[in-house]
């Protein structure tokens, strides 16, 4: 059995964006019922050298809509990281879905013959389509959904697997 690129990147990132959707729905409910500023949450990192929760979705956001771009070739909307509060946060959630739900199926796939070239300043990796799937995308938006779930629980919100792995788990 094969797997298309569509196949192993838009369902994944529209999935665990929606489960980040309701990890904030969750963390907001919390701020709401204990009487928590929801900037504490939305301001809170696991470690000093860490981005905060905010961050975190941004860089969800980023790795998923970019990883569209760069496998489809379709540019993806800009979103300038200025997002402070949960309705924001879900807005940039929504917005990012709608564009990865945009993306023709053909034009995913045909990312599987593109080179792709990350600029880290004087560090440029180039990748095949999927190379970079696997090898750099996928494990940067989980490592920062994971990571988004693990900030609100270290702040109490009552979450746990089931609720990182979403509805289906």
């Amino acid at each position: 059995m094969s797997i298309s690129l569509h196949q192993a990147s838009i369902p994944l990132f529209v999935r665990g964006l929606k489960n980040l959707a309701s990890l904030l729905e969750k963390g907001a409910a919390h701020a709401a019922e204990k009487g928590i500023d929801p900037s504490e949450l939305i301001e809170a990192r696991l470690a000093p050298d860490m981005l905060a929760l905010a961050a975190q979705v941004q860089r969800t956001s980023d790795t998923a809509k970019l990883s569209g771009e760069r496998l489809s070739g379709i540019e993806a909307p800009k979103m300038p990281d200025d997002e402070t509060t949960f309705p924001q946060l879900q807005a940039r959630i929504a917005k990012t879905i709608a564009y990865l739900e945009s993306l023709p199926v053909a034009d995913v796939d045909a990312g599987e013959g593109r080179t792709i070239t990350l600029n880290f300043g004087p560090v440029k990796p180039s990748f095949s389509g999927a190379d970079y799937l696997f090898g750099f995308a996928l494990p940067n938006f989980y490592f920062h959904v994971v990571t988004a779930h693990d900030i609100l629980r270290h702040k109490g919100v009552p979450i746990g697997k089931r609720d990182y792995l979403g509805a289906a788990a």
